[in-house]
């Protein structure tokens, strides 16, 4: 099981209709085949400069990499992901 999460902050102002639809489009990446356990979530801490985040697991790497190129995640960083987020990591784990 491959894990995957992405912490981010957006260009957006807090509460703008920009903020809901990029949050919109980012939960529509759950219907991409291979994707279980999607999830996105506000910060609620003060220790990190991100504001939200989105996790999602993966059975396997063919999983995993079939959700990396399929057009419609390709289409999404092109076109939402690249222009209106402002910072952002991201981590990929396996459990020990």
């Amino acid at each position: 099981m491959i894990r995957h999460a992405a912490y981010f902050r957006l260009k957006h102002p807090a509460g703008s209709p920009a903020e809901a639809a990029f949050l919109d489009a980012i939960g529509r990446l759950k219907s991409i085949p291979g994707v279980q356990r999607f999830e996105v979530a506000r910060q609620v801490g003060k220790k990190s400069e991100f504001t939200f985040g989105v996790a999602m697991e993966f059975a396997d790497q063919a999983a995993y990499d079939g959700y990396d190129v399929h057009p419609d995640h390709v289409r999404f960083v092109k076109e939402r992901w690249v222009p209106e987020v402002a910072a952002f990591t991201e981590i990929d784990t396996v459990a020990l």
